[in-house]
């Protein structure tokens, strides 16, 4: 992946800077962003792919971008945001923490406190990574369904 700015805008002593991101894939596929990041957001503009992304993958690009863009502003990412990955691949969020995010979502039901905040707390995700490691997840068979279909 290559980031590079593209540029700033100051406002007194807040400032949201303008990066490019470019990610190219061993089978040929590219994907060309245009990044706005602010002070604790990140933003995508615009985006180009060939082959053209699916909603679901648009998802998957944020996560992979949001590590690099953090450190091309020199913030460190959260733990679990540098993502990396390949073209198909999962970048984070895997099997392995699957039965941490079910114990800890448990737990949290049962204290009365919000699961998706104890999951952010647990694995050091957003609220959108949370989000979708929940639901990968509930997907694996190791949470119940969100809503019980009548």
């Amino acid at each position: 992946m290559s980031v590079w700015p593209a540029w700033e805008v100051r406002e007194g002593e807040r400032s949201t800077r303008w990066l490019h991101v470019r990610l190219a894939f061993r089978d040929g596929a590219t994907i060309e962003a245009l990044a706005s990041v602010g002070e604790g957001w990140v933003g995508v503009e615009d985006v180009q792919a060939r082959p053209a992304l699916a909603l679901e993958d648009l998802a998957v690009f944020a996560d992979w971008i949001e590590g690099p863009l953090a450190r091309a502003c020199g913030i460190e990412p959260e733990p679990g945001e540098d993502a990396g990955g390949t073209h198909g691949e999962e970048p984070s969020g895997g099997r392995a923490e699957w039965s941490v995010v079910a114990r800890t979502y448990r737990a949290a039901q049962e204290r009365g406190a919000d699961p998706v905040l104890a999951v952010m707390d647990r694995t050091g995700y957003s609220r959108r990574g949370a989000l979708r490691l929940i639901g990968r997840t509930r997907d694996a068979g190791l949470l119940s369904p969100r809503h019980a279909r009548r």
